[in-house]
């Protein structure tokens, strides 16, 4: 027997969660968590709210709470959320328990103390008038990559690019409006440069024929791209404090701390911790989304082999994201379908979404959920084939057997394939489940009562029970024998149902590992039958349409209320002064052409008048490059040279964006000579 350790990332506890929370990291843990189980393995599955970091801080300050209450109120609203759909969690725990802070301050202590994390001073960001150094997130500016002028210091969300602080055009505190300044401050790094040299990358090259495609592909692109030593501390006053001395206000980074915390809540479940994180036979596996694949397999992984003392993952099978009826799931626009709200609409109904979500479970690539998708999944085979098979099953054996198992006896060829086609799905589902391939271990499942409705199609057994009713015996015991495998190979995905049809049949549920041979004994009385799944009906599912819809367009409204396109808002004022320091000129596009491997980015090469120089612009989804040659612009030419995509470029081109989004030049006269000033 082995011994497992599952993980699912930690939710950040500054929102409710949507069903791509669940697509992504939980619903899959719960199922192979499940299947562990009924095999016999030792399993302890293991999770908790993320309750540091800048998001904590940026919803306390939007609704006018402190941090403490934020995570309180998201941390209560997420546990109950998980309860009630029935994620298996051996422990739900949260990163703002004791144990957690004194479990991340001696990891991070044995590092210190190993001589493993590196000292150094460096220039941040600070906010003179909040006299506080600035997390990436509260800092935004202007993307170098699209021109997004609302960019956070870590990532555009327009263009999806990540970012450094220092590499926003014009950056400013969201806490003062003001520009910051660079300031020194001391902090530690983990150095990955070293380990990944050391060992990080063979191990990660040994794992290219176990880890998922999408996995592997993400990592390799990191060290490919030569992993940088990483900070491991900020200044923050929320968090896990710094456990050295002279360093108040530092807290360790929220990327340090979370993963941590799935030692801490293992700590906080049992005293017998160590032998499910230090133990050598015991199998790791963290179950996430993509955006936290380098967390997972190659920072945590590096911390843990720092320390000396743990196991490092096993595997980690991220899913991709799940969109949403064709448009990204967004906390910030309200646009998503809400676990809590779902299970108040569908009370009824969780195996039903347990279903769906891992039939388009976004394993490899991006995957789309959809209301009518959602329907016509539900009628079409979990009411019409895996019910309807069940159901009639049972509905006969009441009607020829008097509700018992029948007697069995002299099998055809056709009862021989049914036998065959049970055991080879629970062969294939094991398969599947154990190599991480969910929806196809699922479509097995349901291709099993498909088996079992062309069984009871073809042998009829209501046309011949005047005259043989030996055989009608034999044909449903081979049925019921379907539905009592289907009752326990659909445990790992639809934990309700199972239980339902264990009920119908009176019977215990067994043990994976014993599903060889029969499993119903003749002459036992079976349960009162029930329908398994209602049919939903299309003004369930256009309710919930409308309700999406008029999120969105609330949202719409509300984000150009907030932020008019027509207008300049939400930006600091500046002096007459500072608007002088700008050398604004005329220009000539001379040539333009694509920057390879970049959706929005033109190389441009400019005529001022009295030199030919190169501007990248943002601007490749709103003109072709041949269409804009000789095309006259509103240079900024004194802005500091930058290089993007391995390009220099000097200056800004000026663009007017209208309130769809779209680009359009500021365009001067035609006689405006070029490198004429404007004032």
């Amino acid at each position: 027997m082995s011994r497992y350790l599952v993980t699912s990332a930690l939710p950040y506890a500054n929102g409710p969660l949507h069903i791509g929370h669940l697509a992504g990291a939980y619903l899959p843990a719960d199922i192979y968590v499940r299947y562990l189980r009924l095999t016999g393995e030792d399993v302890l599955y293991v999770c908790g709210s993320d309750e540091h970091g800048v998001p904590i801080t940026l919803r306390a300050r939007k609704e006018g709470i402190s941090p403490q209450q934020v995570v309180d109120k998201y941390h209560g609203i997420i546990k109950k959320s998980f309860e009630d759909f029935g994620i298996s969690f051996d422990i739900y725990h949260r990163t703002s328990e004791k144990i957690h802070h004194e479990t991340a301050q001696e990891f991070f202590k044995i590092l210190y103390d190993k001589k493993i994390l590196i000292e150094e001073e460096s220039e941040q960001y600070y906010d003179e008038e909040a006299k506080m150094f600035l997390a990436d997130r509260y800092i935004t500016g202007t993307c170098p990559n699209c021109g997004n002028e609302n960019a956070y210091g870590d990532q555009c969300e327009r263009c999806g690019k990540s970012l450094s602080p220092r590499d926003l055009i014009n950056p400013h505190s969201q806490l003062s409006g003001k520009p910051p300044v660079l300031k020194k401050t001391k902090h530690w790094y983990l150095p990955l440069d070293k380990m990944q040299k050391e060992w990080l990358q063979k191990w990660i090259e040994s794992k290219k024929d176990e880890w998922k495609i999408n996995v592997y592909g993400q990592c390799k692109s990191w060290l490919d791209q030569g992993l940088q030593p990483r900070a491991v501390t900020r200044d923050l006053d929320w968090g896990v404090k710094v456990p050295l001395p002279n360093t108040e206000g530092k807290v360790l980074y929220v990327w340090f701390d979370a993963p941590i915390g799935y030692i801490s809540a293992t700590k906080a479940l049992t005293k017998d911790w160590k032998k499910y994180w230090q133990d050598k036979d015991a199998r790791l596996i963290h179950f996430i989304g993509k955006d936290n694949i380098v967390f997972h397999c190659i920072i945590f992984p590096a911390m843990l082999k720092a320390h000396g003392e743990f196991i490092i993952p096993e595997n980690v099978p991220a899913n991709e994201f799940l969109n949403l009826e064709g448009d990204k799931i967004s906390t910030s626009r309200n646009y998503a379908v809400w676990l809590n709200e779902y299970l108040e609409d569908f009370p009824a109904k969780k195996d039903e979404l347990r279903y769906v979500l891992t039939s388009i479970a976004p394993e490899t690539k991006d995957s789309d959920f959809s209301w009518k998708d959602y329907q016509a999944r539900v009628n079409n085979e979990l009411v019409a084939t895996f019910g309807n098979f069940v159901n009639r099953t049972l509905v006969l054996t009441q009607k020829y057997c008097e509700n018992k198992v029948p007697q069995h006896d002299k099998p055809t060829d056709k009862d021989e394939e049914c036998i065959v086609a049970i055991k080879k799905a629970k062969k294939k589902i094991s398969e599947c489940i154990e190599q991480f391939r969910f929806r196809e271990a699922l479509a097995e499942l349901i291709d099993l009562s498909r088996a079992g409705n062309k069984y009871l199609a073809e042998t009829e057994p209501w046309k011949i029970a005047n005259d043989n009713l030996e055989r009608v015996n034999t044909i449903l015991y081979v049925s019921l024998e379907v539905v009592a495998y289907l009752a326990v190979l659909a445990e790992p995905f639809l934990p309700g149902t199972s239980t339902k049809i264990l009920r119908m049949l009176n019977i215990q549920k067994p043990e994976w590992k014993n599903l060889e041979g029969k499993i119903l004994v003749p002459g036992n009385s079976l349960g009162q039958s029930e329908l398994l799944f209602p049919k939903i009906e299309d003004a369930e599912i256009e309710k919930q349409i409308q309700k999406l819809h008029s999120t969105k367009n609330m949202s719409e409204a509300k984000s150009e209320i907030q932020n008019p396109k027509s207008e300049i808002a939400g930006k600091p004022e500046v002096t007459y002064d500072e608007f002088t320091k700008m050398d604004l000129r005329i220009a000539t596009i001379l040539t333009a052409e694509r920057v390879p491997q970049t959706d929005k980015l033109l190389k441009l090469t400019l005529d001022t008048g009295n030199e030919h120089r190169t501007v990248v612009s943002g601007i490749a989804k709103d003109y072709e490059p041949e269409t804009i040659i000789g095309q006259k612009v509103l240079l900024l030419a004194n802005l500091a040279p930058r290089k993007i995509k391995g390009i220099e470029s000097r200056g800004m081109i000026l663009m007017a964006e209208n309130s769809k989004g779209e680009l359009s030049f500021v365009a001067p006269t035609k006689d405006s000579e070029n490198g004429s000033t404007v004032k």
